[in-house]
């Protein structure tokens, strides 16, 4: 029987069997590396840095590159990808031994009558990465402490001078989308939050729907931030998703996401990006459906998310759709600006957070040697 035809029981089955011989691997390397040191991320820059450094963020603006991303769509032999298995599999074929019990009916539930093989093959794709590693507006100088004091566990964001801009931190499990044109840093902006977050001892998702698994992790070495590493020690799930096969396959994906973060114990997630999703619909009253209901899963999952969107051609505020900045917890834009002397700068400003007090100000922000830096006390002209 080909894997087009074979029932979800079979891949099930199948995966069941894997995952014993995974948890031997795991137990044998676990005890090899016990007293093994954490490997200390190395510093490093990103390929759309300016050349020069941190000597001008003004010249880190100007050649901020805005080079065309890797197709997510292919093999590591340059092949088409067609599609793939059930996305469910690679959860328990390759994280026994990591995370809590992976492998059972509860964990994986029932996707109901045998589908063509179309749904099945999409969803794989988004499992890969799980499996890989499962087992009111005011100045800031306006701002008293009193103000923001709440019982509400919070974060910080990993971005210096954006977390001083949000005053306490940003809420635990929040949805947040940092909406911007091309070039203005949202992937990195991403990659940064989840990598704060790793540093700190905590699980964390990248879903990309832009570039493959490979050029993720190379994005995020060029800064110095050792994703394989993080992979490896089962801390990090990387999945690349093409967004023609997650619209397909979303209800399947949206209905096993918040299980499947539960068990990986993610603390932190980042897809990247929300827009390409929406493009997949042409009717906008199925767009505004099936993004709600997405955004609803995640909600559902219990972890602090961020997305990343396209801003609208006309209005930098804005999402190119014009829905996902309505369904979220908190906004932040990033855009360009240009002075009167037409000069171009990069700027960064927070729309709005639930349940946070934080800076309505314009700050220029730039590409430097440790990532993504806000300049709080500086104006932007």
């Amino acid at each position: 029987m080909s894997d087009d035809e074979r029932s979800d029981d079979d891949w099930f089955e199948q995966g069941l069997r894997e995952t014993d011989d995974a948890a031997e691997e795991e137990s044998d390397w676990d005890a090899a590396s016990e007293d093994e040191d954490t490997k200390e991320v190395p510093e490093g820059t990103e390929s759309d840095k300016a050349d020069d450094g941190t000597t001008s963020w003004v010249d880190d603006v100007d050649e901020t590159d805005t080079s065309t991303v890797a197709s997510n769509s292919r093999t590591e032999d340059g092949k088409k990808r067609d599609s793939t298995t059930d996305w469910t599999e690679r959860v328990d074929t390759e994280t026994e031994g990591i995370g809590p019990d992976d492998s059972s009916d509860d964990a994986v539930g029932s996707f109901g009558p045998e589908s063509s093989g179309k749904d099945e093959d999409d969803s794989e794709l988004f499992d890969e990465g799980f499996g890989d590693a499962l087992g009111s507006s005011k100045n800031d100088n306006e701002l008293s402490e009193e103000e923001y004091e709440s019982d509400i566990p919070r974060l910080n964001l990993g971005i210096e001078g954006l977390d001083q801009m949000v005053q306490g931190g940003v809420p635990r499990k929040h949805l947040m989308v940092v909406i911007g044109s091309a070039g203005t840093g949202k992937t990195t902006f991403g990659l940064q939050f989840l990598n704060h977050g790793l540093e700190n001892g905590e699980k964390t998702v990248f879903i990309t729907l832009e570039q493959s698994h490979e050029a993720i992790n190379a994005t995020a070495n060029e800064w110095g931030w050792d994703f394989d590493t993080y992979e490896d020690n089962g801390k990090l799930a990387v999945v690349d998703l093409d967004p023609v096969e997650m619209a397909n396959s979303l209800d399947n994906i949206q209905a096993e996401l918040p299980e499947l973060i539960e068990d990986f114990g993610a603390d932190r997630l980042v897809l990247d990006s929300v827009s390409l999703l929406e493009m997949m619909y042409d009717n906008q009253a199925n767009r505004r459906t099936e993004v709600f209901d997405f955004t609803r899963s995640l909600k559902d999952a219990g972890v602090t998310t961020f997305l990343t969107s396209e801003a609208s051609e006309t209005n930098p505020y804005a999402s190119r759709h014009g829905i996902i900045e309505y369904l979220t917890d908190a906004v932040f834009i990033l855009q360009y600006v240009r002075g009167e002397t037409q000069e171009t700068r990069l700027a960064v400003e927070i729309q709005k957070i639930r349940n946070a007090n934080h800076s309505r100000e314009q700050k220029p922000y730039a590409m430097t040697d440790d990532g993504i830096s806000v300049y709080q006390q500086a104006n932007i002209f």
